[in-house]
C-alpha cells in the first residue's frame, strides 16, 4: 500500500496551478458533501458502511488525518441531517463541483489523477483537510508519516 506521501506527491503532480488548487479546495469538498447527500437519501445504512470503510482507508494512510476527516465527514453529515432540501440538490451540487473540478484541470493541462487510479478519488478530500490544515495551522506539516 502507497504511504501518505506517495499518494500525496503523486496527487500533487496535476494539481500545481494556483488556480487549479483553489478548484480543488472548493469542488472536491462540495462533491464529497454532495455524494453523502445522495446516498443518505437513498440508505443512511449503506452510506454508513462505505464511510466506515472511507475511514479505515484513511486511519491506514495517516490516524491524524482519519480523524480530521471523520470530523469534517461528522459535521458534513450534520448539515446534510438539518438541510430542509431534497436530493435534487445534492446532485446539482454534484454536477456543478464536477464541472469546476474538470475546468481546473483544463486550466492545470493535465488530466485529473483518478484517470490513473480511482483510489485518487478518495485521496482528493485527505488532500484538502491536509491543505485546510497547513492555512489554519501555522506549524502544521503536511503529513507524510508512515502506514499504520
Amino acid at each position: 500500500m502507497k504511504t501518505i506521501k506517495e499518494w500525496f506527491d503523486e496527487y500533487s503532480d496535476s494539481h500545481q496551478n494556483k488556480t487549479n488548487k483553489l478548484i480543488h479546495w472548493v469542488c472536491v469538498p462540495t462533491i464529497y458533501f454532495s455524494i453523502i447527500g445522495i446516498l443518505v437519501h437513498f440508505s443512511a445504512l449503506l452510506t454508513a458502511l462505505l464511510l466506515v470503510l472511507a475511514m479505515i482507508f484513511y486511519t491506514r494512510l495517516d490516524i491524524v488525518l482519519a480523524v480530521a476527516m471523520a470530523a469534517l465527514t461528522l459535521v458534513m453529515a450534520w448539515l446534510i441531517w438539518i438541510l430542509p432540501v431534497g436530493v435534487g440538490f445534492y446532485m446539482a451540487l454534484f454536477v456543478f463541483a464536477w464541472i469546476g473540478q474538470f475546468y481546473g484541470h483544463k486550466v492545470e493541462g493535465k488530466k485529473p489523477s483518478f484517470f490513473k487510479d480511482v483510489q485518487f478519488l478518495l485521496i482528493g478530500p485527505i488532500w484538502c483537510v491536509d491543505a485546510y490544515l497547513g492555512k489554519l495551522l501555522p506549524k502544521w506539516k503536511s503529513r507524510q508519516i508512515q502506514p499504520i
